[in-house]
C-alpha cells in the first residue's frame, strides 16, 4: 500500500517519473532501456527563486554491464529547463523505439506509402 501511495505522489512529465537530487534531475523509468539525466549547470536569481540558465541533458543506458562512458547515448546543453526536459522526452521516445521523428513510425509508413501510390497513379 505504501509503495502505491508513494508512486501516486511522484512528479511525472508525459507519463514518466521525475526524480530530483540536488541539481540533478532524472527523467524516465529505470525499468526501460534508457533514462535522461538533466544537470543544472548555472542558475539566475529571480526574486527568491533560482531559475536554471544552463542545463546539461544526457540520455543514459540503464544497462549496468556497460562502463559509465559507454552508457551515454546522446548529450546536449539547453538554456531553459523546459527546453531540456522537452528534448529529453523526444530523445527517450526515440531511444526506446517509440518513434523515429516528428511523427509516430506507423504514421510515417502510411504517409510514405500513400505518397508512393499517388505518385504512380499520376505517372500512368
Amino acid at each position: 500500500m505504501a509503495e502505491k501511495n508513494a508512486k501516486s505522489k511522484m512528479l511525472t512529465y508525459k507519463g514518466k517519473p521525475l526524480v530530483r537530487n540536488g541539481n540533478t534531475i532524472y527523467y524516465g523509468d529505470m525499468s526501460e532501456p534508457y533514462v535522461a539525466m538533466l544537470q543544472i549547470m548555472e542558475g539566475k536569481e529571480m526574486g527568491d527563486l533560482e531559475l536554471p540558465q544552463k542545463v546539461s541533458v544526457q540520455i543514459l543506458s540503464t544497462d549496468a554491464d556497460l562502463r559509465p562512458k559507454e552508457r551515454v547515448k546522446k548529450r546536449t546543453e539547453k538554456n531553459t529547463l523546459y527546453d531540456a526536459i522537452n528534448i529529453a522526452s523526444i530523445w527517450l521516445k526515440q531511444a526506446c523505439g517509440l518513434f523515429d521523428g516528428p511523427f509516430p513510425v506507423s504514421a510515417q509508413k502510411s504517409s510514405s506509402m500513400d505518397f508512393a501510390s499517388s505518385s504512380r497513379e499520376k505517372a500512368v
